[in-house]
């Protein structure tokens, strides 16, 4: 591509146009307006009881519980909207940044910006493996051909041609560069007038939200169930049909799990956001659940064990060796000349990959002003590097008006098949190869060749008479922040993969600095020689794979998956899209990596940093690891509501629960199952276990046991409140009050337990969130203004407490704790 390109638009007329026309977008936003919102939570069972409540205590005349009923509603429902535009709010922050980007000129400059910016008449810069952003027509191309199949249906390379050919928006390029003019955007575009839509990010089916819906279809079907029979007996026998209904109602609401369907987008929503703030885009929400879980983590070398900054290390011609590092400008000899031009040569004019931009650093700085350097040169053919011959070839048309120049590089071994080397000279030159590998350096092999202007260029490389050259040895060093994080992958139980194309010593070489055991490496011609029976064996002792086709990374990843492991991958390139899709996790890197790999991935490193990739494994463990705790806690919590609810209507007592009293503790038991168990950091040693086996169900019948042993010494303890005062004599409105306060500040006191499944008494309060504690302490002032403040107290039917009466409800709730570690250490399962 030439070096001066059109500047493109100014900010100022980018901005305008964008103003005008609107994003470069397919589909609305999907964030629901306000009043869709407020529709959804009226819609809610929760909510129609309410209502339901409300109007049956006007039937019965009593406006003031129906107003305060319906302003408890108004705040629930305030703050479930406000809940669940902050999930919204997150969700809409990972689909900007999850839409593709562009590289485009603005005012000469380019730079990165969201698909949803490009606007008409830009300027943009396409390469391999980018997702073309908007239609726009080619100004210059350089070997190039996109995919069109997401169009047309046809999977096959469509070669473009500039000045008068056009990429589609949606489209990828498949190979080589072009500078594209935009003529249509957003529903303009080809794509947005066929009706496609690009909107990527959305909450997708999952296992465990699956698992979540058969239990709350599960509690619902039990709730209707017990409340008809309640209904039906209470009207049998007390004869009042709206009391009887009433108490259904208030059960009902007591039983309806309607926070375990919250509870579980918030965490995901929440979760994804944390690891926004971390770097790590979460495109798809279902990839949190199965973090937790992943066992056998499959990575690249480059740029995700290295730094991806490759430089010049070592040349090798003529058996000579010279070491380049410390090399001033133009003191490279002269005898490693002729090896540095001709690896420039058979590289891109304006490259991408880190290894030619390397080579041509290092010739412009070490050749500038000489006769090996070539700008005016035309580059007439290129022979692209293929599975089957890892080798790139260029045809360049010269000064010479007789024959062309031609440049290759590629794997030693390749070049030197090409330049048919006699026996001896190929072994040395492999081995020399070899100890450069064995260093850690990344070897090319560099040859040339001529070839008459009068003939017909050759179908294939092996056509050309080449030279052999020498070699060329690239270090990449090694990411700072790999060896301890290897460490950490090991102590959680997370086998680590090297699946990288490069020399098998190279690779070897990288591996032991990492970090990853083992000194064997398998290749791909030594997978594809193996047996399809073999694999599994060599799958389980092998942790490098060098020199690994792109379509071998695919059966990798599924030969791992049906051993029964959950496999995380990372990959950046278009041939790594279908290895990141088929993976349990596919994992992009997001600077260097490619548009189409991005969108086949779950996650994508913002920063390209392995750390992160530790990190998200983690956050994935402990959200699953809060999320049960959350579910041990909600279950729990519900007993007691459901004992108070139904009991007393059994035994002949007055009820205690109405529907009112069940609007306060939804305050109470929403942000708590949600907000609070969310923030916890969760217990230490999370990456000291073993990953979470597949078919461990959210709630294990120890959660369940715990859970059960909880709720039923909380229903004890309130029903002993209530029946024993009762029974002694103090009243209907007292016994209510004192049953009710033990209710809550019970419920209150549940929290510190359920933040952690060990039964260690230092686990209560270390760590305590900010947000829990204050939950603690708003509940706590709630349930002293609704039984002491006279009005609030009439409302709810309660009675004001003797001081000794009341301090003692609230010291046998909060005592409760000992009996809840009690119970954690009774029932800690065996380890």
């Amino acid at each position: 591509m030439p070096d001066t390109p059109p500047s493109g638009l100014d900010a100022a007329t980018a901005a305008r146009r964008l103003r005008e026309d609107g994003p470069n977008e397919l589909a609305t936003s999907q964030r629901r307006p306000l009043r869709a919102l407020v529709g959804e939570v009226v819609r809610e069972p929760m909510f129609l009881l309410m209502l339901g409540s409300g109007g049956i205590y006007l039937a019965m005349g009593d406006a003031r519980q129906a107003l305060i009923l319906l302003g408890f509603v108004l705040i629930i429902m305030a703050v479930t909207v406000l809940q669940e535009r902050r999930t919204d709010g997150a969700l809409a922050e990972l689909r900007e940044l999850s839409s593709p980007r562009a590289l485009v000129l603005r005012g000469g400059v380019s730079q990165r910006i969201p698909g949803r910016e490009v606007v008409r008449d830009d300027v943009l810069l396409l390469a391999e493996g980018d997702r073309v952003p908007a239609d726009g027509q080619l100004l210059q191309a350089h070997e190039l051909s996109t995919d069109e199949s997401l169009l047309t249906g046809e999977s096959e390379p469509v070669p473009k041609q500039a000045p008068l050919g056009l990429v589609l928006a949606g489209t990828l390029v498949l190979s080589g560069q072009g500078l594209v003019r935009v003529t249509a955007v957003g529903a303009h575009t080809e794509m947005g007038r066929i009706g496609q839509s690009l909107d990527e990010v959305s909450l997708q089916p999952s296992p465990l939200r699956q698992e979540m819906a058969r239990l709350t279809q599960r509690l619902v079907f039990f709730a209707l169930a017990v409340c008809a029979l309640l209904v039906g007996l209470l009207w049998a026998l007390r004869g009042d049909a709206l009391a009887a209904v009433l108490a259904g109602i208030t059960l009902a609401m007591g039983l309806l799990p309607q926070e375990l369907p919250v509870i579980l987008i918030v965490f995901l929503a929440l979760a994804a956001r944390r690891l926004g703030r971390q770097q790590v885009l979460t495109r798809r929400l279902s990839a949190i659940e199965t973090l937790g879980q992943t066992t056998v983590l499959c990575v690249d070398k480059t740029g995700t064990l290295t730094r991806n900054r490759m430089a010049v290390h070592t040349l090798v011609a003529a058996g000579a060796e010279q070491a380049v590092g410390d090399l001033a400008p133009g003191a490279l000899p002269e005898a490693f000349h002729r090896l540095l031009e001709y690896a420039v040569l058979a590289s891109e004019i304006a490259p991408h990959d880190p290894m030619e931009q390397a080579l041509q650093r290092l010739a412009a700085q070490q050749l500038a002003g000489s006769e090996h350097l070539h700008p005016e040169w035309q580059l007439a053919r290129e022979y692209e590097l293929s599975p089957e011959l890892m080798a790139m070839s260029h045809l360049w048309r010269g000064a010479s008006p007789q024959q062309d120049v031609v440049s290759t590089k590629g794997a030693p071994e390749a070049v030197v098949d090409l330049c048919h080397l006699p026996p001896d000279q190929a072994q040395q030159v492999l081995q020399q190869a070899a100890a450069l590998a064995d260093r850690g350096l990344r070897v090319l092999g560099v040859a040339q060749a001529r070839h008459p202007r009068h003939q017909d260029w050759p179908a294939q490389q092996h056509d050309f008479d080449f030279e052999w050259l020498g070699l060329v040895g690239l270090a990449d060093p090694l990411r700072p922040e790999v060896p301890a994080a290897m460490a950490q992958c090991q102590r959680a139980g997370i086998r680590v993969v090297m699946i990288t194309g490069d020399h098998p010593r190279t690779a070897l070489a990288v591996a032991a600095q990492a970090g990853i055991p083992g000194g064997q490496a398998l290749t791909g011609d030594d997978l594809a020689a193996l047996p399809p029976g073999e694999w599994a064996t060599h799958l389980a002792s092998v942790q490098v794979f060098a020199r690994v086709k792109p379509q071998q990374k695919l059966a990798l990843v599924q030969a791992l998956q049906a051993q029964g492991e959950v496999v995380a991958m990372t990959g950046d390139g278009v041939n790594d899209a279908p290895a990141l899709k088929a993976a349990h996790i596919g994992i992009a890197m997001g600077q260097r990596g490619t548009d189409v790999a991005r969108e086949a991935a779950s996650l994508v490193l913002l920063q390209d940093d392995f750390q992160a990739i530790v990190t998200a494994i983690e956050r994935g463990r402990r959200t699953f690891a809060n999320l049960r705790q959350a579910m041990v806690y909600t279950l729990a919590v519900h007993l007691p509501i459901i004992g108070l609810a139904l009991l007393p209507a059994l035994l002949g007592w007055p009820l205690v629960l109405t529907p009112l009293h069940i609007a306060f503790l939804e305050l109470v038991i929403d942000p708590a199952c949600s907000l609070v168990f969310e923030a916890e950091s969760g217990r230490t040693g999370l990456m000291a276990q073993p990953p979470r086996r597949r078919t461990e169900a959210l709630l294990s019948a120890h959660a369940v046991r715990l859970s059960l042993l909880q709720g039923c010494w909380m229903t004890g303890l309130v029903l002993a409140w209530y029946g024993g005062l009762t029974w002694l004599g103090w009243g209907a409105a007292t016994a209510s009050t004192a049953g009710f306060m033990a209710l809550v500040a019970g419920n209150a006191a549940l929290i510190l337990p359920c933040r952690s499944p060990t039964g260690r008494w230092r686990d209560l309060f270390q760590g305590l969130p900010r947000l829990s504690a204050g939950v603690l302490l708003g509940t706590l002032l709630a349930l002293g203004l609704v039984t002491t403040v006279p009005g609030l107290a009439r409302a709810f039917g309660f009675a004001p407490l003797p001081w000794a009466l009341g301090a003692g409800v609230m010291f046998s709730a909060l005592a409760s704790l000992v009996v809840f570690q009690l119970n954690k250490r009774w029932l800690q399962p065996a380890t």
